[in-house]
C-alpha cells in the first residue's frame, strides 16, 4: 500500500521546484526591462550645469596639490641650503681643492684646441657636477622634486574624485549616465596610441593610480624631460663662479711659476704636481682669503638656488605641478565650451580709466625662501 505522506510530499517539492522557476524567470525577465529601459531624459542645460560644476571640481582640487608643493619645495630648498652650507662651500673653498682646480685649469688650457675659450666651461662643467654629487643627490633621498611631482599629481586626483561623488545624486542623473559623460571628457592625452590616453572616468577610478598606464606614461615624461627644471644650478648661475675661479687660478699660476707649471704638464702628471706643489701661493694667505671666497661663491649659489626653487614651482610643464597642470588642463580644455573659468582681476590704480581689451588674468604668486647666511 502506497504511503499517502510520500505522495503528498512530492507535490509539495514539484510545486516548490514550479514557484522556484517563475521567481526566477521573472527576475531575468525584470532584468531584461532594465536593461532595455531608455536612459532618464537630461536637458542640455543641466548638462551645461554638470559641465561647469566638473570644471569647478578641477580648479579647486588644484588648490590643495599646489599648497602640498609650495610646503614640500620650501622643505626641499631648506634641506639644499643647509647642505650647500655644511658641504660644497668648504669644499670648494679648501686651499687643497683650490690646488686640484688649479691643475684642472692648467689642463683645460693646454688641451685647448680651437675652442676660444674652453676652461671656463668645463670648469662650470665640472662644477655642476661637483653640485650635484655633494647636494642634489643626498638631498634627493630625503625629499625629491621628482616624488612631489608624482603626490602632488595624486593628491589632485584625489580631490578631483571626492568631489564628483555626490555629483549624480545632486543633479538627478543616473549613475550610468554620469559615468558616461565622464568617459567622454578627455584627462590625459599623450598621442595616438590608445595607451597613452585616458578619460576622466578612468583617471578617478583607477585604483591605485600607479596602474594606469597613461599616468605612468604622463609622469615618466615629465621626469624624463631634457632640460628638465631642478636638475642643478644653471649655466647662467654656475659659469660666473668657474669664470671668476679659472682667473683667479691662472692669475695665481702666473705670478708664482706658472709658466713652469704648463710646461711640465706637456712632460707629464708628475711634472704639473710638482710644479704647482713649488708654485702654491701658501695656505696662510688661502685662509685669509677664504671669507671673501665663501661670501662670493654664497651670493651665487643663492642665486642659483632661488633659480631652481621658482623653476620647480612655475614651469607648468617640467615642475613639480606639471602632471596637475596636465591632467587639469586636458579635463578644462575638454569642457571648453561650457566651462567659463573665474578670471582674478589685477587692481587698477585710481584715477586710470579701464582699458578697451580684455582684462589680464592674475597672477600666481611663488614664495621667497630664506637665503644662506
Amino acid at each position: 500500500m502506497q504511503n499517502p505522506f510520500h505522495g503528498t510530499a512530492i507535490f509539495k517539492l514539484r510545486a516548490l521546484s514550479v514557484a522556484l522557476v517563475l521567481s526566477l524567470a521573472g527576475c531575468a525577465t525584470q532584468e531584461r526591462a532594465t536593461d532595455r529601459a531608455p536612459p532618464v531624459h537630461i536637458s542640455e542645460s543641466t548638462w551645461r550645469e554638470i559641465d561647469n560644476d566638473i570644471g569647478a571640481a578641477s580648479l579647486a582640487a588644484k588648490e590643495p596639490a599646489r599648497k602640498y608643493a609650495h610646503d614640500s619645495m620650501e622643505r626641499w630648498r631648506d634641506r639644499i641650503q643647509k647642505r650647500t652650507e655644511a658641504d660644497f662651500i668648504p669644499w670648494f673653498t679648501d686651499y687643497w681643492t683650490q690646488q686640484w682646480l688649479a691643475m684642472k685649469v692648467v689642463w683645460y688650457r693646454l688641451s685647448a684646441e680651437e675652442e676660444t675659450d674652453p676652461t671656463v666651461k668645463r670648469l662650470a662643467a665640472s662644477l655642476q657636477e661637483q653640485y650635484r654629487e655633494r647636494v642634489l643627490d643626498p638631498v634627493a633621498k630625503e625629499i625629491s622634486p621628482d616624488e612631489i611631482k608624482g603626490q602632488a599629481t595624486k593628491l589632485y586626483i584625489q580631490r578631483l574624485r571626492e568631489k564628483l561623488q555626490d555629483m549624480p545624486q545632486r543633479y538627478g542623473v543616473p549613475s550610468s549616465q554620469f559615468d558616461r559623460r565622464t568617459k567622454d571628457i578627455r584627462a590625459i592625452a599623450l598621442g595616438p596610441d590608445p595607451a597613452n590616453s585616458a578619460s576622466l572616468y578612468q583617471v578617478v577610478h583607477a585604483e591605485p593610480i600607479n596602474k594606469l598606464p597613461a599616468y605612468v606614461a604622463l609622469i615618466n615624461q615629465i621626469c624624463n624631460a631634457p632640460g628638465g627644471a631642478g636638475l642643478g644650478p644653471s649655466d647662467t648661475r654656475i659659469s660666473p663662479v668657474a669664470k671668476r675661479a679659472s682667473e683667479k687660478l691662472l692669475d695665481r699660476l702666473a705670478t708664482s711659476g706658472g709658466a713652469s707649471a704648463a710646461a711640465a704638464v706637456v712632460g707629464g702628471v708628475a711634472g704639473v704636481m710638482i710644479s704647482l706643489g713649488a708654485a702654491g701661493y701658501g695656505a696662510a694667505k688661502h685662509e685669509k682669503d677664504r671669507p671673501k671666497m665663501e661670501a662670493q661663491l654664497r651670493k651665487n649659489l643663492n642665486a642659483a638656488l632661488d633659480d631652481m626653487y621658482r623653476e620647480l614651482l612655475e614651469d607648468r610643464a617640467r615642475g613639480v605641478m606639471a602632471g596637475v597642470y596636465s591632467i587639469s588642463g586636458q579635463i578644462e580644455g575638454s569642457l571648453a565650451k561650457t566651462f567659463t573659468q573665474p578670471v582674478e582681476l589685477e587692481p587698477v590704480p585710481r584715477a586710470v580709466p579701464l582699458p578697451c581689451e580684455d582684462p589680464p588674468l592674475g597672477r600666481e604668486k611663488s614664495g621667497n625662501g630664506a637665503r644662506l647666511n
